[in-house]
């Protein structure tokens, strides 16, 4: 009887958890501190960061505090954490995000899930390539860089790694990054991305 109560329990527990790490990410999108997200919301600290790790379910109240400061409807938020993410996805299946007139292609290997911190990313850099960000999405982003085929030049905070086929750069991203194939020929890169 216990074990049949638990497995009805385990799917609030596993939308608990998905839910707790969406408003951490949330949060980390805008880089701000559990501190900063308490005077916005008017809740304490240690409840922001109960519900963040799935310590505690969040109360609707909670939930419509929360999504006023995100800017969005619980429906929404709701929305983004209902289902589990896909755990296989096919090649063909994968979206594939070109820019032509950069010479980079980006194909999303394991689509971002709002309930998972972490994604894969295969980038291609034709000849001559050369992209520069100004920051990244969420400061302090974890990135692997590893060079499957070809040489690639990785700029961050101002000092540039040459990487050759089979290289590693691991790197937290909190300013400008800069990814150029200097060649000869094109470059193709595997980019692990984990939000902090």
């Amino acid at each position: 009887m216990k074990r049949a109560l638990d497995d009805l329990q385990a799917p609030d527990a596993q939308l608990d958890t998905r839910l707790g790490a969406r408003l951490a990410a949330l949060r980390a999108e805008r880089g701000w501190s559990l501190g900063e997200l308490a005077d916005r919301s008017g809740i304490s600290r240690s409840t922001l960061s109960r519900a963040e790790r799935a310590e505690i379910s969040p109360t609707a109240s909670m939930l419509n505090r929360l999504c006023a400061v995100y800017g969005r409807t619980m429906s929404q938020l709701l929305s983004e954490v209902e289902s589990e993410p896909a755990l296989l996805v096919r090649a063909a299946e994968q979206p594939v995000w070109e820019d032509r007139s950069a010479g980079f292609v980006r194909r999303s290997v394991s689509p971002p899930d709002a309930g998972l911190r972490a994604e894969l990313v295969e980038g291609r850099l034709a000849e001559g390539a050369d992209i520069e960000y100004d920051r990244p999405p969420v400061p302090g982003l974890e990135q692997h860089v590893w060079v499957l085929e070809g040489a690639l030049g990785v700029t961050v905070q101002e000092v540039e790694h040459r990487l050759g086929a089979g290289d590693c750069l691991r790197m937290r991203v909190w300013g400008p990054t800069r990814f150029r194939c200097a060649g000869p020929g094109a470059v193709r890169y595997a980019l692990a991305v984990v939000l902090p």
